[in-house]
Order: C-alpha cells, then structure tokens, then sequence
C-alpha cells in the first residue's frame, strides 16, 4: 500500500507544523506533528499525534525526522500489524 504526505497546521498549542497520511484513495491513516525544537524530551523530532485502522495503537511513537515516520508506517501497513 502506498501514501502520500499533505502538510497541515495543527492547533496543538506548540509548534503546529503537521502532515497527514493519506492512502491512494485519499483516506486518512495517520497525522504525524512537528514536535517544537523548544521541547526538552525530544526536540524537533515528529510524533504520531493520531493514527487509524493499522497505524492505531497505544503507542505513539516519536521519529528522527519524516523519512524514518514514513519508513515506520510503510513497515505498518504491509505487515498488517
């Protein structure tokens, strides 16, 4: 399965720098935030704020950067996890 990143602003309080996770149909998967450079436990890194279908879970994890947030979900979504 593929996907496609859109940037979108999150009204999170901090940082609102925000993509969506689309499939091929243009159904949301995930939406990934920017966590703010301010921030002391993991700065400037990306957190996945909400996911659906196989990215939901208790765990929301932080990434590096997008190639690694991608690199996650793409890892996700074909093992059906």
């Amino acid at each position: 399965m593929s996907f496609t990143l859109q940037p979108i602003r999150v009204a999170t309080g901090f940082d609102e720098e925000g993509m969506l996770v689309l499939d091929e149909e243009q159904r949301l998967l995930a939406v990934l935030t920017h966590i703010s450079d301010e921030n002391e436990v993991a700065p400037g890194q990306w957190y996945l704020e909400a996911g659906f279908g196989r990215l939901d879970g208790i765990n929301q994890p932080t990434f590096a950067d997008l190639d690694a947030a991608q690199a996650w979900i793409g890892q996700r979504l074909a093992s059906g996890q």
